[in-house]
């Protein structure tokens, strides 16, 4: 399964959806400690709370995923339609160039830069753009989202699984969802090329800051 998000999300959407998981369920077990009253019954209600707001959560963010794809796909359609419909070669080369602004093509000389646009130039004029539509990568890929977040929700389910008194259990699981908002961070740190360490930290404050908002807000 690893491999198979690997195939569709990049580390920040996986990193993205991980963060955002966990938020959701952070914000259900600490909004929701009065159920824990009825003991077992309660936990067993606050797992099925978790476990439901994240499925919500991951096919809502699925969805979302699939939009953005077609999204990207008519970017991509519009800037070759913008190239064939340029009044001349000049104003396609500018479209070129917008189009590729930040990529790595952009740290090249500027004559090899040049000699690129040309030739995308050249095959968008020969391009023929398709309509957009749902493909099975896209489903594959808010798939992937999906799988992500529920992931995220092991951390809150085991410990009632486990833990036989339901408020130990809940602060065992509040513990190790803390823990992996720094997990997360750090991470972020390691692909983003910055402070591993601090970025945990950021992660860890601004995701219990979210939750913090999400609670004063009736969430």
């Amino acid at each position: 399964m690893r491999a198979f998000v690997r195939s569709y999300l990049d580390p920040g959407d996986r990193l993205g959806e991980v963060l955002f998981g966990l938020i959701m369920v952070l914000t259900i077990t600490l909004t929701t400690e009065l159920a824990l009253e009825d003991g077992r019954a309660g936990a067993r209600e606050l797992m099925i709370a978790a476990i439901g707001c994240n499925v919500a959560w991951g096919v809502i963010d699925g969805g979302m995923y699939v939009m953005g794809a077609m999204l990207e796909r008519a970017r991509r359609a519009r800037a070759i339609l913008a190239v064939q419909s340029a009044p001349d070669e000049a104003a396609a080369l500018a479209v070129v160039e917008a189009s590729l602004e930040g990529t790595l093509v952009s740290l090249q000389p500027e004559e090899e830069r040049r000699r690129v646009y040309r030739q995308v130039r050249e095959m968008a004029l020969g391009a023929a753009p398709a309509p957009t539509r749902i493909e099975r990568e896209d489903l594959l890929g808010g798939l992937a989202c999906l799988l992500l977040v529920l992931l995220s929700v092991v951390p809150v389910v085991l410990p009632f699984v486990l833990i036989r008194n339901p408020w130990v259990a809940l602060r065992v699981s509040n513990g190790l969802l803390v823990a992996l908002l720094f997990v997360t961070g750090y991470e972020w740190g390691r692909h983003a090329n910055t402070n591993r360490w601090l970025a945990g930290l950021v992660y860890m404050a601004v995701g219990l800051l979210l939750v913090g908002v999400a609670i004063a807000l009736g969430g």
